[in-house]
């Protein structure tokens, strides 16, 4: 199986077909994040994760190898995200009742722990929605993407002892606001 660094440099070289790839490879999780990113808003989150491949098929030319392709690729959605809540007409508070996610994963839980389960993911969500965007962005491509810090501070395009300070603080106040919520 090829990897995605290898298919990205395909289409470099102009192999189209290498495109439907790695769309299939990446297209749900990134959507996923998309999704946590853009407080459970589904169509947004889909509309993003369709421009976010037309910007990297249109930006090709400016992956370098090796650097990760899903870094660079989460680094182009997460910059959609930033300009999306910049413009005027998008800066809002959002409240918890306004969100609609289900779950902060794909996994469904065991049926004896689901209530639990949905309360517990119901305070953190509400958690999350209060953070600042710069550190709900590290929260969740640290936890929920699983990326490694280094890709992280890629992906941002900060360094990677900005990625440690945001996770901590960031883990530390939604750790204040679950308190708070109890």
């Amino acid at each position: 199986m090829q990897t995605d660094e290898t298919l990205a440099q395909g289409i470099q070289q102009g192999c189209i077909p290498n495109l439907a790839l790695l769309v299939e490879r990446h297209y749900s999780p990134l959507k996923g994040y998309l999704y946590r990113m853009t407080n459970g808003n589904l169509l947004l989150s889909e509309d993003m994760a369709q421009e976010t491949f037309l910007r990297a098929l249109r930006n090709i030319h400016q992956y370098q190898y090796p650097r990760p392709f899903k870094a660079w690729l989460y680094a182009i959605a997460t910059n959609l995200v930033r300009q999306h809540f910049e413009q005027a007409d998008t800066r809002h508070t959002i409240t918890a009742s306004e969100m609609d996610w289900h779950n902060l994963r794909d996994i469904e839980p065991l049926p004896e722990t689901q209530l639990t389960t949905y309360e517990e993911t119901q305070q953190v969500i509400q958690a999350l929605a209060k953070l600042p965007l710069h550190q709900r962005e590290v929260i969740l491509l640290r936890y929920y993407e699983e990326m490694p810090l280094a890709q992280i501070a890629e992906s941002l395009k900060i360094p990677e002892g900005t990625v440690k300070s945001r996770l901590s603080i960031g883990l530390r106040r939604l750790r204040e606001l679950m308190e708070e919520s109890t």
